[in-house]
């Protein structure tokens, strides 16, 4: 029996760990709609509305149950921020690329990058 590999299963299984070619800068709908967009969520939080988050975070802790009612404005200030740059396309560029580089690595590697935790 002769089996036909599709251009598709090519794509993905190529490269020197058959994890994909590290040049192909294609991106699948999956890592535009999911993968980016949590990079871009990440970075903001931890690099771009520290203050807010701290602010948000301190509130939250101080409040307890009434987290709710008493933090509002927190994190009102908080979204806000966060909001500000995952709807800026420099940010999502920015994103995209760093998303890119690190794919581009496993696929050379063969080894993940491990999360940042923070």
């Amino acid at each position: 029996m002769i089996t036909e590999k599709s251009v598709l299963s090519d794509k993905y299984s190529a490269g020197p760990h058959g994890l994909g070619d590290p040049e192909d800068r294609t991106l699948r709908k999956v890592e535009l709609e999911v993968l980016i967009p949590k990079l871009m969520r990440e970075k903001a939080k931890t690099e771009k509305c520290i203050q807010e988050v701290a602010d948000f975070n301190h509130c939250c802790k101080e409040s307890s149950i009434l987290m709710v009612v008493k933090c509002r404005k927190e994190n009102s200030v908080m979204k806000s921020c966060l909001s500000s740059w995952y709807l800026n396309e420099d940010f999502r560029k920015l994103c995209t690329e760093e998303y890119l580089k690190e794919r581009s690595e496993y696929r050379r590697t063969g080894i993940k990058k491990p999360m940042k935790r923070a």
